[in-house]
């Protein structure tokens, strides 16, 4: 009896490290996963600024050339 004890109190602690193990994963995958949602929507308005900064240089080239002419 006293070995069936022991296996299971090995078990139980088995089990225990486990579990927190897989939480603690589980929570860090949380925080990746809104990091990352948060860095796209950066990128997004990034990107949405750099467009509007090349729309803005090729107007501003096409008059220079005007001007030049």
């Amino acid at each position: 009896m006293a070995k069936k004890n022991r296996l299971t109190n090995a078990a139980v602690k088995i089990g225990t490290t486990v579990g927190k193990a897989d939480g603690a994963a589980h929570k860090a995958a949380r925080k990746f996963t809104k990091a990352a949602k948060v860095a796209q929507k950066e990128l997004a308005a990034l990107s949405k600024q750099v467009e509007a900064v090349k729309r803005q240089l090729q107007k501003s080239t096409k008059k220079l050339r005007r001007a030049l002419r």
